[in-house]
């Protein structure tokens, strides 16, 4: 793994980005939560144990946080000082704060949370522009549960609506596609773009499960209808059908809302084993959906693809599944081996 973008010849040639904020591990949720400072650390340990599959393929780049106008894109102002505030007590008194039952903070959430989004913006900005063939956002705090009025289920800002909104703000991109993963459902990300024809929502997620949203007849609304599509999976479904129930649903939404850039929510808790999910997936099966989610983008966008991280709290697990979906992304199989043809 380079520290650089280093060459840039077009999206073809050009390399995989992995962009990971210094200070979203710092965003200390207490080593008891699930969602704790452990997940990173874990992912970036199993990252730096393959960078022989990787070399020359996947470069590191450092973003910027993003602004708080950014964050306005899609989150109310009330959410934002919220969030500042809650901080600004957790640095005075030394400990966190709970913003609800599941959310916590700390005096470091702040850092955290803007350079988390800025990385999404980033890595964007940058396959929008040509200079990453694709990118994988090492996201924490994860953002695809938090409303444009609400932080929950462990999420602050939603990094990839910021990210949605912004390419079409800036004119990088007309139509944007969201696909989501994770065992638990986007309500956020859904929220944000319900009555948005211009943003098309997929969600493959266990049901019912936490947050208790996502049911096959949550379509959109307004001229947002028809651009939603939901697909509640029951509990332990079978790897197999899985695969092919993502394939047609992705399918089915390609066709809907003929993108200009795909995004997509990784929930690496749809992994078998995963303490707060329910999935039976494996790593080479996540490998498997991005190849997916690439094949049908090189089709209707120029392979323009941006992988977010979501949930995902066995770390070791969520280690290995980055890597497969990051292999998947440069162009190398689960052994190790080209896909792709590129050098």
């Amino acid at each position: 793994m380079s520290d650089s973008a280093g060459r840039v010849e077009g999206s073809a040639t050009a390399p995989t980005a992995f962009l990971m904020h210094p200070s979203a591990v710092l965003h200390d949720t207490g080593w008891g939560h699930p969602e704790h400072q452990g997940r990173l650390r874990a992912v970036a340990s199993a990252l730096k144990n393959d960078l022989v599959a990787l070399h020359d393929r996947v470069v590191q780049v450092a973003p910027e946080p993003a602004r708080e106008e950014d964050l306005t894109l899609v989150h109310d102002a009330a959410l934002i000082e919220t969030v500042r505030r809650a901080v600004d007590q957790a640095r005075e008194q030394g400990s966190g704060v709970a913003l609800d039952a599941d959310t916590r903070v700390s005096a470091a959430s702040w850092d955290a949370a803007l350079g988390t989004a800025g990385a999404g913006l980033e890595a964007a900005r940058g396959v929008a522009a040509g200079r990453f063939r694709n990118a994988f956002v090492a996201a924490r705090p994860p953002g695809h549960h938090a409303t444009p009025d609400r932080a929950m289920g462990f999420c602050l800002f939603n990094n990839i609506a910021v990210a949605a909104a912004s390419l079409r703000a800036r004119g990088e991109a007309g139509r944007v596609l969201i696909v989501d993963w994770d065992v638990h459902h986007g309500n956020g990300t859904q929220d944000a773009f319900y009555e948005d024809p211009d943003v098309f929502f997929l969600s493959l997620h266990q049901y019912p499960h936490y947050p208790g949203t996502g049911a096959a007849n949550e379509t959109g609304r307004g001229p947002g209808e028809g651009f939603t599509v939901n697909v509640p999976l029951r509990l332990r479904t079978p790897r197999a059908d899985y695969l092919r129930v993502f394939r047609m649903a992705l399918e089915t939404a390609v066709e809907r809302s003929e993108p200009d850039f795909v995004l997509v929510s990784s929930g690496f808790d749809v992994l078998a084993g995963d303490p707060l999910g329910g999935q039976l997936l494996e790593p080479e099966d996540l490998h498997e959906t991005t190849r997916m989610v690439m094949e049908v983008a090189a089709r209707c966008c120029g392979g323009r693809v941006v992988v977010f991280l979501e949930g995902g709290y066995d770390p070791a697990r969520t280690g290995a599944g980055c890597v497969a979906v990051i292999r998947a992304l440069a162009g190398v199989g689960m052994d190790g081996a080209a896909m792709d043809g590129h050098r």
